[in-house]
């Protein structure tokens, strides 16, 4: 039978933990990855709900985007929902491992998942990030390329809340800029509004990133760059796309484990609309 090992060994040929950042936690996060595989989920959050319904599954591996193990626990205390996870995690004998900043930056990763959502061409890396250490292949965090035909501000924002399938985002553009056509477009997934310059530096007309904050989107304005914030969870794209992955590997390795997909959703937002208008 597959041993997690087995399949972390032919995950880190794609996505190598050398390209994730210095202060991220990606890799395996609790478990023993000796064990055989019979049942893995894909997931971009571990949340109790997931776990809860990784049980019932009788899940034995959760393949996730986000570490569940970000910030170290100071104490193993199971009145608290996190550990009293970790507990449930541990008496299942479920493995978790996460790919994280180097599934960002890792080419045919995230990044190239956003991009083709949003049917970009001529892609390059937004941010350049050296060279993979396993392909030696050069590799960046985020992408910037061109869109297919010119939209305005706003029809690009309706676009992205189409093609997201976003209850709700938030735009960002100057009065002055809201007839300006959209066709270089920058993306990267999470929380990109470092990167902001970068984007504008290689002349992109519209960002798409998530969790920007209010003095930042005040400088991206008055740069007049368009940007859209469909928020973080739009990286739930990874759910689909590492189970393709895996269903591939699967056939080429004799894999003989099953494969299935969280299907709840752990965006913690909701969104209210004011149809009187901004105040």
């Amino acid at each position: 039978m597959t041993t997690g090992n087995e399949l972390i060994q032919r995950f880190e040929q794609f996505a190598s933990p050398q390209l994730a950042e210095s202060w991220d936690n990606p890799g395996l996060q609790l478990g023993n990855p000796d064990r055989p595989i019979k049942r893995l989920m894909t997931t971009l959050d571990v949340r109790p709900e997931v776990v809860h319904e990784a049980i019932k599954q009788n899940v034995d591996f959760i393949f996730a985007h986000h570490p569940v193990m970000f910030h170290p626990a100071k104490n193993l205390d199971t009145r608290v929902p996190q550990n009293e996870m970790y507990a449930q995690l541990l008496s299942h004998e479920i493995t978790v491992y996460a790919a994280h900043t180097n599934l960002d930056t890792a080419n045919g990763g995230m990044n190239d998942w956003l991009a083709a959502k949003l049917r970009l061409t001529n892609l390059k890396p937004l941010v350049e990030a050296g060279v993979d250490p396993v392909s030696g292949q050069p590799v960046g965090m985020g992408r910037i390329g061109t869109l297919n035909g010119s939209m305005t501000t706003k029809e690009f924002a309706r676009y992205c809340m189409r093609i997201f399938n976003v209850n709700g985002l938030r735009w960002l553009a100057a009065p002055t800029d809201l007839d300006k056509p959209i066709h270089r477009v920058a993306v990267l997934g999470g929380a990109g509004q470092d990167f902001w310059q970068v984007a504008v530096d290689k002349g992109a007309d519209a960002y798409v990133t998530g969790d920007v904050t209010y003095h930042f989107a005040h400088d991206m304005v008055a740069n007049h760059l368009m940007v859209i914030d469909p928020g973080h969870h739009i990286e739930a794209i990874c759910e689909p796309q590492s189970a393709k992955l895996f269903n591939q590997w699967k056939q080429e390795n004799n894999w003989d484990f099953t494969i299935v997909q969280n299907q709840l959703n752990t965006d913690p937002f909701n969104f209210m609309v004011n149809n009187e208008g901004k105040n």
